[in-house]
């Protein structure tokens, strides 16, 4: 496996593909780099010798940011929310959908849990669940 920015690159994979899986690096950015680094986007890693391996590991660290600078960023964006008392930074300390989203179905994911309920329950609902 080749190894581009910390990360390890699949050798079976085509470049473009291959570039997605460093954090920060989509489909979108990786077609960006493989063009401006002057690589045939349609090479696997494994035909790519060593010159190409650093001078794409080059410009991704020169250029972007990716995997731990960017997850610092992200986690910095998001404590200073928190220390500011943003309703954002309320959402993400509490573990609840930030960006709008419905928490009476479907906010599973995001608190990281499974099958635990958000929403009210009605009052039919409830009467049901005390006689129980």
């Amino acid at each position: 496996m080749a190894r581009v920015s910390g990360v390890d690159i699949p050798d079976d994979k085509r470049i473009i593909y291959a570039l997605t899986y460093i954090y920060g690096v989509g489909l979108s950015r990786a077609r960006q780099i493989v063009k401006q680094v002057r690589i045939e986007p349609s090479v696997q890693v494994k035909d790519l010798d060593g010159n190409d391996l650093s001078r794409l590991s080059r410009f991704i660290e020169n250029n972007y940011r990716a995997e731990g600078e960017l997850r610092m960023q992200i986690r910095d964006n998001i404590r200073r929310l928190q220390a500011i008392g943003t309703y954002r930074g309320s959402r993400h300390k509490k573990k609840l959908p930030a960006r709008g989203q419905r928490t009476r179905h479907n906010a599973r994911t995001v608190k990281q849990r499974k099958r635990v309920t958000v929403g009210g329950l009605s009052a039919k609902k409830k009467a049901a669940r005390s006689k129980t």
